[in-house]
C-alpha cells in the first residue's frame, strides 16, 4: 500500500461508469442543462478492467462503481463479471439510486457483485418526487425488494441524505422500514458540494440531532466501535437493529480518508472537493505502460494533501462549494462526474 503526504493509504478506489442520471436531485443535479461526458470519451470496459488491475497491484483492496447512475451503463454486467474475477478485491460494491435496479438485481450478483448502497432519501411518494423532480418512487422500493430477494453475499444498505425542512421528519420511518427489510441505513448529513447550489447551514441536520431524534423514538442508541476507516459512525438499537450517520459537514472523516476517484472519462481525484486531477485516460491511450501508469499513480497519491472537507468546516460564512458559473466552465466539479 502506498501512502499519502498524512500517512493516509490508498485502499478505496471509488469508479463512476457515467455522468448520466435518471433522477435530478435537487442537492445533486438541480439544473436543467448539462454538459454531458462524449460517449468516445468514456472509458472502455477494457480500460476500466487495466485501470482497477493497476490499483489493486498498488494496495487497493476496495471498489465501488458509482456515477451519476451506473446501472444506465450498457451491458454492465459484462463489467461485473471481468472485475469479480480479480482476485486481490475483497469488496466490491455499486452504488445505485434504485430506479432500474429491479430487472437487474438478480444478475449483477450471478455476475459477481458483493453489494449494493441504494438511495432512499423519503418514503413518501410526492416527496420524493419533490427531491428527485422524478416519479419514479415505485421503481426504487421494487429494486430494493428485489436487491434483498437476490442474496448478495454482504448486506444491502441504504442512504439517506437528510436535510431540514424536507425529510428530516422521516428518520424514525426510514429507520423502521431498514429494520423490516434486515438491511442496514445511513443517514448523511447535507454536503455542500459541486452540485448542491441551494446548500447552507441551515439545512444540515448534524449527527447529534438525528440521533437525538433517533432515540426518543427507539431508545438508547450504543455506538459501535469502527472497523475499517467507513466514514459511518455505527449505532445499534436495543432490538439490534444497526444503523449509521455519516457526518461529512458536520466533524469530517479526512484525516482516515483511503478514497480516491476515477470518473468515467479516467480523471483520477484525491478528494471529493479537489478542483484538479489526473488525466488517466489520456496516459493510457497515448500508450504508457502498466509500471509507468502505476508510477504516475503513485506520485499523484504521495503528493496528496487534500483535506477539503476540513478546509470546508473551518470556513466563515460557509456557502456553497461553487457557483453554477464555475461548474458550468469545469463540469469536472459535478460530484456526479466524478463519483460521490
Amino acid at each position: 500500500m502506498i501512502f499519502d503526504a498524512h500517512h493516509r493509504g490508498m485502499s478505496d478506489l471509488r469508479l463512476s461508469l457515467t455522468d448520466r442520471c435518471n433522477l435530478r436531485c435537487f442537492y445533486c443535479m438541480p439544473r436543467t442543462h448539462y454538459n454531458w461526458l462524449p460517449k468516445a470519451d468514456m472509458l472502455s470496459f477494457e480500460e476500466i478492467s487495466s485501470l482497477v488491475e493497476l490499483f489493486l497491484s498498488m494496495g487497493v483492496h476496495k471498489l465501488r462503481l458509482t456515477g451519476g447512475e451506473p446501472l444506465l451503463r450498457k451491458n454492465l454486467t459484462k463489467l461485473i463479471c471481468l472485475l469479480a474475477n480479480k482476485p486481490q478485491l475483497e469488496d466490491f460494491a455499486l452504488t445505485t439510486n434504485g430506479v432500474a435496479l429491479a430487472p437487474l438485481a438478480l444478475s449483477l450478483k450471478e455476475a459477481g457483485l458483493h453489494r449494493l448502497t441504494v438511495s432512499l432519501d423519503s418514503l413518501q411518494p410526492q416527496r420524493f418526487e419533490h427531491i428527485s423532480k422524478r416519479n419514479s418512487h415505485r421503481q426504487v422500493l421494487q429494486g430494493i425488494d428485489a436487491a434483498t430477494q437476490a442474496g448478495f453475499p454482504k448486506k444491502l444498505k441504504l442512504d439517506s441524505v437528510i436535510i431540514r425542512g424536507f425529510n428530516d421528519d422521516e428518520l424514525p420511518a426510514l429507520l423502521h422500514f431498514a429494520h423490516e427489510r434486515n438491511v442496514e441505513i445511513r443517514f448523511i448529513e447535507y454536503m455542500d458540494v459541486a452540485g448542491a447550489l441551494g446548500w447552507s447551514w441551515e439545512q444540515v441536520v448534524v449527527r447529534q440531532e438525528m440521533l437525538r431524534r433517533i432515540e426518543q423514538s427507539f431508545g438508547t442508541a450504543l455506538a459501535l466501535e469502527a472497523a475499517d476507516a467507513a466514514p459511518a459512525q455505527r449505532y445499534q438499537l436495543s432490538n439490534g437493529t444497526t444503523f449509521g450517520i455519516i457526518a461529512s459537514a458536520s466533524a469530517p472523516f479526512c484525516e482516515k480518508c483511503n478514497r480516491i476517484r476515477l470518473s468515467a472519462d479516467g480523471k483520477l481525484f484525491a478528494c471529493l472537493y479537489a478542483s484538479e486531477g489526473l488525466d488517466l485516460k489520456k496516459e493510457l491511450r497515448a500508450g504508457k505502460t502498466p509500471s509507468e501508469l502505476q508510477q504516475l499513480i503513485h506520485s499523484f497519491w504521495k503528493q496528496r494533501t487534500e483535506k477539503g472537507a476540513e478546509q470546508r468546516l473551518q470556513l466563515k460564512n460557509r456557502r456553497a462549494f461553487k457557483t453554477e458559473k464555475e461548474l458550468l466552465e469545469n463540469p469536472h466539479l459535478e460530484m456526479h462526474k466524478r463519483g460521490g
